[in-house]
């Protein structure tokens, strides 16, 4: 299981030495017994798939969130997003509400972000894998040492990259970032309990002009309805 090919090669040079560490080998063996009790989420083969879909040197932004959605065919691998046809989650709506308030953008009729991880943003969870209907139940087991290596790889390259985050728990990475040289976006989180502050604190204008500012190229945040192609 601690094999570098479960990697997306294009973070195999920066994480490969994680995945021999002794903290990822009892991680990968919690999980895999994890597993054989019941369903555990997302799948095995979309454990990755915010850094598979979204390759190291192309990261612009990173928007950090905390662990999987716990409900069946939910999550599959990138913060806030669900699959095609699934229910958008109520921190998704808020987010989408504040894009419609702040760029004018309509509400896509589904919570399927895949468009945003193709143009460069690494929509990584903290925990990486949990319980069915149980959430946190994976915290503390190591994807935090995992997750905190992914930051820090995306901190020491020498292009600059835009780190979004929401809520306390993300803010708690803010030493791994070194902000003279990285744009760092925080805010309230975009949850029922936190949007009162989260709605109109203009993330996504921030964002924009730190990535024009950091010479990148813009990016839509226009999630298409799943009728239109992508």
């Amino acid at each position: 299981m601690t094999d570098t090919a479960m990697l997306p090669e294009s973070w195999r040079g920066v994480l490969g030495e994680e995945l021999q560490k002794p903290y990822f080998k009892q991680l990968t063996e919690f999980v895999e017994e994890e597993r054989a009790k019941g369903p555990v989420y997302p799948p095995r083969e979309e454990v990755f798939a915010a850094l598979d879909a979204t390759p190291f040197d192309q990261v612009k932004v990173l928007i950090l969130g905390q662990d999987p959605y716990h409900g069946e065919g939910q999550g599959h691998g990138l913060c806030f997003s669900v699959r095609p046809g699934v229910k958008t989650p109520p921190s998704l709506r808020n987010i989408y509400k504040e894009l419609q308030d702040e760029l004018g953008l309509p509400v896509p009729d589904n919570g399927y972000l895949m468009p945003w991880a193709r143009q460069g943003v690494l929509l990584l969870n903290a925990v990486l894998t949990v319980r069915a209907s149980e959430a946190n139940s994976h915290k503390g087991k190591g994807w935090e040492k995992f997750t905190d290596a992914v930051i820090r790889a995306v901190a020491e390259r020498p292009d600059p990259a835009v780190f979004v985050l929401w809520g306390n728990y993300a803010q708690k990475k803010l030493p791994l970032i070194d902000e003279k040289r990285h744009a760092v976006v925080k805010g309230a989180h975009p949850s029922p309990l936190s949007a009162r502050r989260f709605f109109g604190s203009r993330p996504f204008t921030q964002i924009d002009k730190a990535v024009a500012e950091q010479g990148h190229a813009p990016i839509s945040w226009r999630i298409p309805d799943l009728g239109e192609s992508r």
